[in-house]
């Protein structure tokens, strides 16, 4: 039924059980699995001479961070027996870059988790999960 799944990862605890999730989807559909990790973009301002950390160091790192988040999933996979495609994007919202892969990859399943805020927190904070939900047209399980 699905040939294609994403799985998007921020590397929290709540995220394994999405990941786990893909893989055996994954293994029982005879499915590809890719993974998503999205770097934040460096954050400039008009007094960015004063900024604590240089641009390449902050992207350095940030690079480094998506890098090993998408390869503990890759990892996580392959000690199971099923290959994983790893991608890292940059972008300001996190939602549009899990949109815009799966759109570009053309991926047929997004398993994703959901922290489950609710209420106030939910309001200010949003939700990725959400917002991925209601702007493409296919598929998504939340897992929670």
């Amino acid at each position: 039924m699905f040939k294609r799944i994403l799985v998007p990862t921020d590397g929290s605890d709540i995220t394994l059980h999405a990941v786990d999730t893909a893989i055996e989807l994954a293994k029982v559909h005879g499915a590809e699995l890719l993974t998503l990790s999205v770097m934040e973009p460096f954050p400039y301002s008009a007094v960015s001479e004063i900024q604590p950390v240089p641009p390449q160091e902050f992207i350095d790192a940030q690079h480094r961070v998506a890098s090993q988040r998408v390869e503990d999933v890759r990892a996580r996979a392959t000690a199971q027996g099923l290959p994983c495609r790893a991608h890292v994007v940059e972008a300001l919202h996190a939602w549009e870059a899990i949109v815009d892969h799966a759109k570009a990859e053309h991926v047929d399943l997004i398993v994703m988790a959901s922290h489950g805020r609710k209420g106030f927190a939910a309001l200010l904070l949003g939700s990725e999960a959400q917002k991925v939900l209601t702007h493409i047209e296919l598929p998504v399980l939340i897992v929670k």
